[in-house]
């Protein structure tokens, strides 16, 4: 759907440099359901419309996917016409009418999926609450054909009912879904990765949903208050001697061959993980998978780690 290389956004504030995204990468498939979580003000919607080619980056490059068909829903809500009816905003005026998703149905009908009363379908866009406009703009984006819905904080002024629809309506969205929004059972249920914008530009992206990036979060930071008890390869100090021993020698032979294989079965991973019908079918197969993941990511960094410091020292062997 899109791939994203090195990109920044730089914006000026108070004659300031102000970096909202600093060298971020990513690449969305097509059938991918993403959340896209962070701070107010963080810059959530602006890499919302970077993604979407909207907004062009300070630095890196944005390649979009081809035949993309998208549907936005915009929180501002300027793509309803405050004095046209609900009825004209859906149908043709004069057709009782719609296309929804390849399927025929009457606007009345259609109107009564999304909880309004048929007196309504007549009435202004004008007479309705901010909730109701939210649910006749959803109703608007879901009858359109798309391989690509954009929500950006859709479950704003929305009640119970209406966000018990929504979610079952976006559960059964097969394209690419895009999703920004605060509330975390809600991306819990609809996403399988997160993008988490934090301070000064900087972004992370983890698999599954908000509850899966808390718990990622906590590992991480309870690893990273842990004291350091070993040294970067540079630190370390390495023994000269006339040449490598057999084990380092063989390591050295087969850890290439090893590599490559790591890095083919974390792309075999990932294809997996990216079925977006994955998690809601089998979680715990998802979870499985997931949990490989990061194993082999794992086993890779060691294997590469360990590569490097027999290099260096084949290196300091030979020209000592």
């Amino acid at each position: 759907m899109a791939e994203a290389t090195d990109i920044s956004m730089i914006f000026q504030e108070n004659g300031e440099d102000h970096t909202v995204i600093k060298k971020f990468s990513t690449k969305i498939q097509r059938g991918d359901r993403v959340g896209i979580i962070g701070p107010n003000g963080a810059g959530k919607t602006t890499l919302l419309k970077i993604l979407m080619g909207t907004l062009t980056p300070s630095s890196g490059l944005v390649k979009l996917g081809t035949n993309l068909t998208p549907a936005i829903f915009d929180q501002n809500r300027d793509s309803l016409d405050p004095e046209e009816s609900l009825w004209n905003t859906l149908a043709d005026p004069g057709s009782g009418q719609l296309m929804v998703r390849g399927e025929v149905r009457h606007v009345v009908a259609y109107l009564r999926d999304f909880l309004f009363e048929d007196r309504q379908a007549k009435s202004p866009v004008k007479s309705l609450s901010g909730g109701e406009k939210n649910r006749l703009l959803l109703a608007k984006l879901l009858a359109r054909e798309s391989n690509l819905l954009v929500l950006d904080e859709p479950t704003n002024d929305l009640d119970m009912e209406t966000l018990d629809l929504l979610q079952e309506m976006l559960s059964s969205y097969d394209g690419t879904l895009l999703l920004v929004s605060h509330d975390r059972e809600f991306l819990d249920q609809l996403v399988t990765s997160v993008i988490v914008l934090e301070e000064g530009g900087k972004i992370e992206e983890y698999i599954g949903g908000y509850t899966d990036y808390t718990k990622a979060r906590k590992k991480a930071e309870k690893k990273a208050a842990k004291p350091a008890i070993t040294k970067s390869v540079s630190e370390k100090p390495i023994q000269i001697r006339k040449k490598l021993s057999y084990k380092d020698q063989r390591d050295l032979d087969l850890l290439p061959n090893k590599i490559e294989e790591l890095e083919k079965r974390i792309t075999e991973l990932e294809e997996d993980l990216a079925d977006p019908q994955l998690f809601k079918k089998d979680p715990e197969t998802f979870e499985k998978i997931a949990t490989s993941l990061t194993e082999v990511k794992k086993e890779l960094e060691a294997s590469e780690t360990r590569w490097l410091e027999l290099e260096i020292l084949q290196e300091e062997i030979a020209s000592a």
